[in-house]
């Protein structure tokens, strides 16, 4: 790929919203992915490869649970500050923010909201340097908008339960250590239950042939009577509001992150509009250019100033989970949009790993099902002005 020369859009100087300790973390995880993400980035994703090595410089950013609490090795940050990450992160690519937004929102979130205090000491602190990775287990291979129906279960068994069933889809399962998983207990409660690698019965074989996030590894987790002691087993929550919660935690980061891709999208379109000359004049003179390029910085712009706003509530503590699903919505679709018209602002130049763009499109096709698909979205906004569920 090309020098990195990405210059960060502002059009509405949103930067004036933000306090001096959220741009120097936004700009720190910038140059970071410029010099570790950028370089590296096209090779690992035409490989289809996970650069491992990164995880310690993740680590050490403090993109691991930037969040939770100091005294469990958690950054302490504030909300905005953990989207702005993201943002950083997932202008480098998605597959890179995806390890982080699980690592953060579905692995440590859990663990430091409905964990008990030994597994908060046992694990948090792992967790956030990097040393120990997590996977999240809520997707199975029947049931992925409708997690209420799963199958994957576990039976008393003394002082331990021995869990059975599959789940798909998991991003960082292939190397995890750990994996918070969501199963239902016998009496057909949804309990979350944190599995070890190591465990005799549980398997994480790879997701091969994918188009999309290349650079992510995904699994499945598979759980044949896999003995788990009781005091693994979450205690500060029964039933969908557990792994929902989750959910609403890591929407909300990429609500932010996939504005960052976004912004790659257009930068990289808006420069090369600037230096492709066609007709005897640059492209960027033209009125269709300019049209797309002058919808991609306002639909930006308007998801820059519904993430921070949504930050603020989120800081509150009033972000409600269908507040967070507009805007992980409204933010893939216009990414998704964006990144298109990007692509055919550079022509043939846009499907080549010599630009970011085609990488970041095929990208978005994932971000904008997973979490809950476009339509669920669209159903929980739907729901949520109505008062009427359209899921039954």
């Amino acid at each position: 790929m090309s020098k990195d020369l990405f210059q960060s859009p502002d059009y509405f100087a949103v930067d004036g919203l933000l306090t001096e300790e959220h741009l120097l973390i936004r700009d720190t995880v910038r140059q970071w992915v410029k010099k570790e993400i950028s370089p590296i980035i096209e090779d690992y994703c035409q490989r289809a490869a996970f650069p491992s090595q990164i995880l310690k410089g993740l680590g050490d950013l403090g993109c691991f649970g930037p969040t939770v609490p100091q005294e469990y090795g958690g950054g302490g940050m504030d909300h905005i500050a953990y989207g702005l990450m993201m943002q950083e992160l997932e202008r480098g690519d998605s597959g890179i923010r995806s390890t982080a937004s699980v690592q953060g929102s579905l692995v440590m979130y859990p663990i430091f909201t409905f964990g008990s205090e030994a597994q908060k000491r046992k694990y948090l602190p792992k967790l956030a340097t990097g040393e120990w990775m997590g996977c999240f287990g809520l997707t199975e291979p029947d049931h992925g908008s409708n997690p209420a129906d799963m199958i994957t279960n576990f039976k008393e068994d003394g002082d331990h339960v021995i869990l059975n069933g599959a789940k798909m889809w998991i991003s960082n399962a292939p190397f995890a250590q750990i994996a918070v998983v969501w199963a239902k207990d016998e009496e057909g409660v949804i309990r979350g239950i944190i599995v070890e690698r190591g465990m005799e019965g549980f398997t994480t074989p790879e997701t091969k042939g994918k188009w999309s996030l290349r650079a992510s590894a995904t699994g499945e987790l598979v759980f044949d009577n896999v003995r788990v002691p009781k005091e693994n087993i979450l205690p500060g929550v029964k039933g969908l509001k557990g792994p929902l919660s989750c959910l609403s935690s890591a929407r909300y980061g990429i609500a932010w992150g996939v504005i960052g891709a976004a912004m790659d999208c257009y930068d990289t379109a808006l420069r090369y509009s600037k230096e492709r000359t066609q007709f005897g004049r640059p492209i960027g003179g033209f009125q269709l250019t300019q049209k797309k390029l002058a919808e991609m910085i306002t639909e930006i712009t308007k998801a820059q100033l519904l993430n921070w706003r949504l930050g603020v509530l989120k800081n509150e503590g009033k972000a409600t989970p269908a507040q967070i699903s507009m805007a992980k919505r409204n933010s893939c679709e216009v990414a998704t949009k964006i990144a298109r018209d990007a692509r055919s602002i550079l022509g043939g130049m846009g499907i080549t790993g010599e630009f970011p763009v085609m990488r970041h499109m095929m990208n978005l096709e994932s971000v904008l099902t997973y979490e809950g698909t476009h339509e669920i979205h669209l159903l929980i906004t739907g729901m949520d002005v109505t008062g009427m569920d359209a899921f039954k």
